[in-house]
């Protein structure tokens, strides 16, 4: 069994990998990861103290395919290319993408989670692994510049100062020569009502950066793609598996502007 001492912050990935975990063992999974349940398993560790119920874990694993699906098109659009897993934590993304040997894949965050990662998850070709702090310049060293890259960042920039973070992306755009930038965000209000989420509450986390206008990262070098709302958080294809309850209060809460652009998610392009 693998121990765990992370911070606050790095423990909330622990929580979604719990979430990831619960809806493998569903009878009708939405992002169906064996590979979640199994490191959940391996860990020496009380995810329970999240009380993860299932339709936190519907979320979780609906935002993971969502992911899922813009890294394997970005891949089939550019058949030898990097992915950048800003973030990773305990995500076993790069299992379930099954890139092919013409890709290049770094998962990238801080060393102690980098180092449950080497003894839960088995070592797979053309995938690095690297140990720093996003917000630490000197890893970019390791990650080759010369191919077009995608930089995915799921659940990461909300916690990260906002000044860190616009400082992380002008250097991934001026890293690469092309690409395109997919991530989560919250907006500015969103993070002050942070309380009332439940898993980075419990996770005793801290969210720092919201972002209310996707445009403000045009000063980095990032031109928007698109800027979807929280609708987009779960596949067209499994609403109809959200409990009824939570589909209503979801539904409710989409029809509200100020709620429904309390989350994003962002995709921006960059270079020739």
């Amino acid at each position: 069994m693998a121990g765990v001492r992370f911070t606050e912050d790095q423990s909330t990935n622990l929580a979604t990998l719990y979430g990831r975990a619960i809806d493998a063992r569903a009878e009708h999974p939405v992002l169906g990861d064996p590979t979640a349940e199994d490191a959940v398993a391996r860990i020496d560790y009380d995810f329970t103290k999240f009380k993860v119920r299932k339709a936190h874990a519907f979320g979780i694993a609906a935002r993971g395919k969502v992911f899922d699906a813009v890294v394997r098109d970005f891949i089939a659009a550019h058949e030898e290319c990097t992915v950048v897993h800003l973030g990773a934590g305990m995500d076993g993304r790069v299992f379930r993408v099954d890139p092919p040997a013409t890709v290049r894949w770094f998962d990238i965050d801080f060393p102690e989670v980098i180092d449950l990662r080497r003894q839960v998850y088995p070592e797979r070709a053309n995938t690095t692994m690297i140990g720093a702090s996003v917000t630490d310049p000197s890893w970019l060293e390791d990650v080759p510049r010369g191919r077009p890259a995608i930089v995915v960042a799921e659940g990461l920039t909300m916690y990260l100062d906002p000044t860190d973070g616009r400082e992380l992306f002008r250097r991934v755009v001026a890293h690469f020569s092309s690409g395109e930038v997919f991530f989560d965000a919250y907006s500015k209000l969103g993070v002050r009502s942070q309380k009332t989420n439940a898993i980075v509450r419990r996770a005793k986390a801290t969210l720092r950066w919201g972002i209310d206008d996707p445009t403000e990262l045009a000063e980095v070098g990032l031109t928007p793609v698109s800027c979807q709302t929280a609708e987009a958080f779960v596949p067209k294809e499994d609403w109809p598996r959200l409990p009824a309850f939570q589909r209503t209060v979801y539904r409710a809460m989409l029809r509200v502007p100020v709620l429904r652009n309390m989350g994003k998610l962002l995709r921006y392009r960059f270079g020739s």
